[in-house]
C-alpha cells in the first residue's frame, strides 16, 4: 500500500424530482473528479431538472428531451431474419458513412430466453446457443435504416467494449462446456463483431482472451492491451484480467493471432471487497500468468496461481478507459454470498504506467437498498466531461449523470413494470452509450428488451 487511506465524508446528493416524482438520493464516498481523466472540461451543470413522468408509460425524462423507441423484442428484424431477441443488454455506436450511425447490441439470452437470436449463416457460433449480437443502422437524423444479426449462436452475451478500429468485442458471462444445457460447443468467450459487416468478423471465439464468465473490456489505445472484467457473484469470486495481444492494435481480425492472458494481485489483498477506504492505493500490483486459459479442466478462477493465491472481487461488470487509466466496477459485494465484506458499489482505477491500484469511489444508498443508487452497472463517457452510469439493483431502475464535480443526477427512469403491483420490478437499464456527435443517448432496457434513442438539449 503506497499511502494511508484518505477517507472523504459520504456526501449525499439529492436531486428532488417535483410535480408527484420522487425524489433520488444517492450516496457515495470519493473523488468523482478522478474519474474524468482525459474528457473534456466540465461546465458545471447539475443535471437537467426532476423527471417529467411519462404518459405512455415507458421512459421519464427531464423536461426538454424526448425519447423513441428504435426497436423492441419481439417486432420483427428488418432483415427478415426473424423477430427482435429478448433481453437487450451491454451497446456501442459506431460512425457510419453519410452521418448514419451503427448500433451494435447484446442479448444476454441463456438457454431459457423468450426469443433467441436467429441463427443466420456465417454468423452461428453454436446452433444450440440462444444470444448474440444485433446490429441496427440508423441515418443521419436517427432514423432507422436496417436491423440484422450481427452474431449468433453465443451465450448469455452480457457486456464488452469497442476497440481502437471500431469493432465490437462481445462477452459471453458464462463458462458453460459442450453438453451443457443442450450446446454443442463450449462457451465462455469473447468475439469480435462488426456492425457494418458481421461477416467481415463472422463467428470466431478469441480463445487465448480466455474462458470465463466475461463481463466487459477496456484497451489501453497507446499499446492494445486488452483489460478484462469476469462477473462471478458466487465464490470463488472473479479476477481482473489483462491480456497481451500477440498483435497489438493490429485491426479487425488481429486478436485472433492470440496472446497471453494474466490475472491481477494485489500483493496481501485476497478480496477487495476489504477496502473500504476511498483513496486507498496498492503500489507494485503483479500481473500472474493464467496457468490454463482454456479452463479445460478447472474455472480460472480456482487455478493454482502459487503460493501467493490471486486477488478475487465479486460482481466486476463496468470496465472504461479514460486518460491514462483503466477503471473498473465492482457492482455490489455481500458477506451473505461469502465476500469479506460488504458494500454498494466501488469503482477502481489503474493507472499501468505506475502499476498502482486506487479506489476511487464508493457507492451506497441513501438509507437502504430499495432506495436508487446502489448496484452500478454499466458506464459510459459523456461528451460533456460526465458519466452516465446504469443503476442495476432493487426498486425502480435509473440512468444517473454524473458530473466531474460529484453532482449526481437522474437522467432518466424506467417505468416498465415487468412484476405485479404486489411484487413489482422493473427492467434494469444497460448499454449506454452516445452517438459519435454526444447529439443522442442510447439505452437499452433489458427486459422487455427496448432500446431507447434519447434526444434534447445536451450541454
Amino acid at each position: 500500500m503506497s499511502s494511508a487511506p484518505a477517507r472523504r465524508l459520504a456526501t449525499r446528493r439529492q436531486v428532488l424530482a417535483g410535480s408527484g416524482a420522487t425524489a433520488v438520493s444517492i450516496a457515495f464516498a470519493g473523488a468523482f473528479s478522478e474519474l474524468f481523466a482525459g474528457t473534456a472540461a466540465a461546465r458545471g451543470h447539475s443535471g437537467y431538472g426532476p423527471l417529467v413522468p411519462d404518459p405512455d408509460g415507458l421512459l421519464d425524462l427531464p423536461k426538454g428531451f424526448r425519447y423513441r423507441v428504435l426497436s423492441r423484442e419481439g417486432d420483427r428484424l428488418r432483415s427478415g431474419e426473424g423477430p427482435v431477441p429478448s433481453n437487450h443488454d451491454g451497446m456501442a455506436a459506431f460512425a457510419g458513412h453519410r452521418g448514419r450511425v451503427h448500433l451494435v447490441r447484446n442479448h444476454e439470452n441463456r438457454v431459457t430466453a423468450k426469443i433467441a437470436v436467429p441463427a443466420v449463416d456465417g454468423l452461428t457460433y453454436d446452433p444450440m446457443g440462444k444470444g448474440g449480437c444485433t446490429a441496427l443502422e440508423l441515418d443521419s437524423r436517427g432514423a432507422v435504416l436496417g436491423e440484422r444479426v450481427a452474431i449468433a449462436g453465443t451465450a448469455v452475451n452480457c457486456a464488452g467494449g469497442r476497440t481502437p478500429w471500431n469493432t465490437w468485442l462481445t462477452c459471453e458471462e458464462t463458462e458453460d462446456r459442450a453438453g451443457t444445457n443442450g450446446y454443442t460447443k463450449d462457451h465462455g468467450f469473447i468475439f469480435e463483431v462488426d456492425g457494418a459487416d458481421p461477416h467481415r468478423t463472422g463467428a470466431v471465439p478469441l480463445t487465448a482472451m480466455g474462458r470465463f464468465q466475461h463481463e466487459a473490456i477496456a484497451i489501453d489505445p497507446n499499446n492494445g492491451i486488452v483489460y478484462e472484467t469476469e462477473d462471478a457473484f458466487e465464490k470463488p469470486f472473479g479476477l481482473f484480467y489483462r491480456f497481451l495481444p500477440e498483435k497489438p492494435l493490429g485491426g479487425t481480425g488481429s486478436l485472433r493471432a492470440g496472446g497471453e492472458l494474466q490475472a491481477m494481485r494485489v500483493p496481501g489483498v485476497p478480496d477487495l471487497s476489504v477496502i473500504q477506504e476511498t483513496g486507498a492505493s496498492f503500489d507494485r500490483i503483479e500481473w500472474v500468468p493464467v496457468p490454463d486459459p482454456q479452463a479445460a479442466g478447472t474455472p480460472i478462477r480456482l487455478q493454482d496461481f502459487g503460493p501467493k493465491g490471486i486477488t478475487h472481487a465479486q460482481k466486476l461488470e463496468g470496465c472504461y478507459w479514460g486518460g491514462s487509466s483503466v477503471y473498473f466496477v465492482s457492482s455490489f459485494a455481500q458477506s451473505a454470498a461469502g465476500s469479506a465484506a460488504d458494500h454498494f458499489g466501488q469503482v477502481w482505477r489503474y493507472e499501468p504506467k505506475r502499476r498502482r491500484l486506487t479506489l476511487v469511489v464508493v457507492f451506497g444508498p441513501g438509507t437502504d437498498v430499495q432506495l436508487p443508487g446502489e448496484s452500478p452497472d454499466n458506464i459510459c463517457l459523456t461528451s460533456d466531461g460526465g458519466l452516465m452510469v446504469c443503476e442495476d439493483g432493487n426498486g425502480a431502475q435509473h440512468v444517473f449523470g454524473v458530473t466531474r464535480s460529484g453532482d449526481v443526477y437522474a437522467m432518466a427512469r424506467g417505468r416498465q413494470n415487468i412484476g405485479t403491483p404486489q411484487e413489482p420490478e422493473w427492467g434494469e437499464f444497460a448499454g449506454v452509450t452516445f452517438a459519435p456527435d454526444g447529439g443522442t443517448m442510447f439505452v437499452n432496457c433489458y427486459t422487455p428488451g427496448t432500446t431507447f434513442a434519447v434526444t434534447g438539449p445536451w450541454r
